[in-house]
């Protein structure tokens, strides 16, 4: 079964909290503060096409990428009113897109979720590949205090109207976190059970800059994220 698979049908429950919206203004913000039109964007890491949707419903030109074949199934059905918009299936580490975008997003921790630091430096350099100069790239991260404080090896429990969720964490020396997910979910028969397990990576502020300027970009600024100020960066890079 594909990466994300079980995950995919119960996120955007798991996320109901998560206020796109916000976040999706606080990203264009930022864009703004430096004067940069968004242009053609692509939401790198689209998972359900929650970005993608605020992005179009204020006339940006989106498309989105995503490794997941199950989520970007529940993106396109979520997208229905925006007939034309692209979803394409690649890993962030194969990126190859038909033309340069002016902007890249990418939200909720995708970035963390990449493998290993190789992986994450193959990523920066493919997007860094095909902005546009003067491009942006803007991304958020969970830090490394959330993975040593918050997630740790602590356990989380979410007891929702469709699903039942136990969500497991064991914090590793170099700032990952292995998570382990359970999901029981209502069936004619009682409840049936998934399980989805990956690992998330966290990176200090400087490594990340340092690794943003050795790909290519000449500009890097990290922010806090609006009520997660411990928890949660943003991250923008600046084409050349």
């Amino acid at each position: 079964m594909d990466s994300y698979a079980s995950f995919a049908f119960f996120y955007d429950e798991l996320t109901n909290n998560v206020n796109y919206e916000k976040r999706a203004e606080f990203f264009l913000d930022k864009l703004n503060e430096i004067g940069h039109l968004p242009g053609l964007t692509l939401d790198l890491a689209c998972g359900t096409g929650s970005l993608t949707l605020e992005l179009l419903k204020r006339g940006i030109d989106t498309f989105g990428v995503d490794a997941s074949p199950q989520m970007l199934s529940i993106a396109k059905d979520k997208a229905q009113g925006f007939p034309d918009v692209l979803f394409v299936c690649q890993k962030m580490q194969r990126l190859e897109l038909y033309a340069p975008v002016d902007t890249v997003m990418c939200m909720l921790d995708g970035i963390n979720h990449l493998p290993s630091f190789d992986d994450m430096m193959t990523t920066f350099r493919k997007v860094h590949e095909y902005l546009n100069p003067g491009g942006v790239f803007i991304f958020d991260m969970n830090t490394v205090y959330k993975h040593k404080e918050i997630l740790a090896h602590n356990t989380f429990v979410y007891d929702m109207e469709n699903v039942f969720c136990c969500w497991q964490n064991s914090y590793n020396d170099d700032d990952s976190v292995d998570i382990s997910l359970d999901f029981f979910a209502k069936s004619a028969a009682g409840y049936k059970r998934f399980t989805e397990s990956f690992t998330e990576r966290a990176y200090e502020e400087q490594g990340l800059k340092e690794a943003l300027l050795e790909v290519g970009f000449v500009e890097v600024h990290i922010y806090d994220s609006p009520g997660e100020e411990k928890e949660r960066k943003v991250v923008m890079a600046i084409h050349g």
